[in-house]
């Protein structure tokens, strides 16, 4: 009786198991990068190379954001404070401590403090920081009690889900564009938030867009 195969199909299952296992290595890559803390997990709290308590700086000190985060309100990023900014102070104020040493040797070397990122969205997420922050949405919509923070941790989700959330109801996070930098600022009660985020919402036309090509571009 004759082989009712071809001779290529001897080579079908060794090719179909090398498929498979480039599709399953493909997928394991896949959620082995997206799938971690810089991403997802909510209470991600890297040691950084110098303790930065933010809770000293903001609260006690009442340091604004804009002071170390320059660029914040014209930008798309919020940048990290260069040494130099951290020296205007710190020339005079705990000068010789050694806790600020990697500080130090960043300002008189001028290679950048190997800071570890916390808050990062994927390469196919867009998120414009001065969009925002003009518009009324404060720092600790997205980042939490940040002042309140001895170290910084990822505090919210920042899902998809989570974004269209205010994206769909702008009008429950908007504030008053002087308070957007004021972390402890809270409206009088639920209903105070709806009559100004509504007002907000129509006087500065805001349209946050909800299709996806406004943020995966």
């Amino acid at each position: 009786m004759a082989n009712p195969f071809p001779k290529w199909a001897n080579l079908a299952p060794v090719k179909i198991l090398i498929c498979l296992t480039l599709i399953a290595g493909t997928v394991v890559a896949g959620v082995t990068y997206y799938a971690t803390p810089k991403y997802l997990r909510v209470g991600y709290q890297p040691v950084q190379p110098v303790a930065f308590d933010h809770n000293l700086h903001v609260s006690q000190l009442g340091m604004d954001c804009r002071y170390c985060h320059t660029y914040v309100d014209r930008s798309e990023h919020s940048n990290v404070p260069a040494a130099s900014t951290c020296m205007n102070c710190h020339n005079q104020v705990l000068a010789n401590d050694a806790k600020l040493a990697p500080i130090r040797e960043s300002y008189e070397s001028g290679e950048p403090v190997p800071w570890v990122k916390i808050h990062n969205t994927p390469d196919y997420v867009y998120f414009n920081h001065s969009a925002h922050v003009n518009r009324g949405v404060s720092c600790v919509e997205c980042h939490g009690q940040v002042n309140e923070m001895e170290t910084v941790y990822h505090a919210k989700s920042l899902s998809m889900a989570f974004c269209l959330e205010c994206h769909r109801n702008p009008e429950n996070f908007i504030r008053p564009i002087d308070k957007v930098y004021d972390l402890t600022w809270k409206p009088e009660n639920r209903q105070a938030q709806l009559e100004m985020g509504e007002k907000f919402v129509h006087d500065w036309n805001v349209t946050p867009p909800q299709s996806c090509s406004g943020c995966h571009r």
